[in-house]
C-alpha cells in the first residue's frame, strides 16, 4: 500500500458527509475536492506523518485533507527544517481555511529570521500568499516591539484582493484589541483604504474584549 493509499484510507475512516457538505459551503470548496474530516482528526493524522514528510510531500493533492495533512504536518516541524518545506506549503494554499490553519509553532523563536519570509509573500501578487503573511503576524506579532513592522506590512498589502482585505482587518483588530493606543492612531492616519479602514473598526466594535466607549471611539473614526 503506498502513503497515498493509506492515508486516504485513514481519511475515508473519519469521513462526515454533512460536514464535508457545510465545509463546501463554508470555504468555498468544491464539493468533490472534499472527504469531509474535521480538524481535530486531521492534525491527530498529521502528527503521524511528520516522520515521513518527505513521502507525504510527493504525493498527489487534490483532495482538501490531503493538503491540510501536509501543511500540518510541516507546521510540526522543528524551525530549519520547516524552512525547508515553506514554499511548498504556501503554494498550497488555495482558500482562507487552509491558510489560517497553517500555523507553525516554531516561528515564535525565529521571528526576526522570519520576517524576510513574509515580506516576500507581501510582495507576491497572489492572493492567499499575502493572507498568509497577514495571519502570521496575527497569530506571533502582535506585541509592541512589532507594531510598526506591523503597519508596514498592512500599508504594503494589496486590499483590493478579498481575503486579503479580510486578514488586515482582522489584523488591525487584533492589534486595537491588545495596543489600543496604537491601533486607533494607526486607523486615525487613514493609511487603509475606506474597506479596510471600516471593516477594521467593524470587528474591533464586535470584540467582548473592548469597553463600550472604546467601541464608540472606533466608530466615530468611521470614514
Amino acid at each position: 500500500m503506498t502513503l497515498l493509499d493509506e492515508l486516504l484510507t485513514e481519511l475515508e475512516a473519519h469521513r462526515d458527509e454533512k460536514y464535508a457538505a457545510f465545509n463546501a459551503g463554508l470555504i468555498n470548496c468544491s464539493a468533490e475536492s472534499l472527504i469531509g474530516v474535521r480538524v481535530p482528526e486531521l492534525r491527530k493524522i498529521a502528527k503521524k506523518y511528520v516522520p515521513r514528510i518527505d513521502e507525504l510531500f510527493a504525493v498527489r493533492d487534490d483532495r482538501y485533507e490531503v493538503k491540510f495533512v501536509k501543511l500540518a504536518a510541516a507546521a510540526r516541524l522543528a524551525y530549519a527544517e520547516f524552512l525547508k518545506y515553506l514554499e511548498p506549503c504556501v503554494a498550497l494554499i488555495d482558500n482562507w481555511a487552509l491558510c489560517d490553519c497553517f500555523s507553525a509553532k516554531c516561528i515564535v523563536r525565529h521571528r526576526e529570521e522570519f520576517r524576510p519570509y513574509m515580506d516576500k509573500f507581501l510582495s507576491d501578487g497572489r492572493e492567499f500568499y499575502q493572507r498568509y503573511a497577514l495571519t502570521t503576524l496575527l497569530s506571533f506579532y502582535v506585541e509592541e516591539q512589532y507594531l510598526g513592522y506591523i503597519f508596514d506590512c498592512l500599508t504594503r498589502a494589496d486590499c483590493t484582493k478579498y481575503y486579503v482585505h479580510m486578514a488586515a482587518a482582522w489584523l488591525v483588530c487584533e492589534v486595537i484589541v491588545k495596543h489600543y493606543e496604537r491601533g486607533t492612531e494607526f486607523l486615525r492616519q487613514g493609511t487603509l483604504d475606506r474597506a479596510t479602514h471600516n471593516k477594521a473598526i467593524q470587528k474591533s466594535a464586535e470584540s467582548f474584549r473592548l469597553n463600550t466607549d472604546q467601541k464608540n471611539y472606533l466608530k466615530s473614526l468611521k470614514r
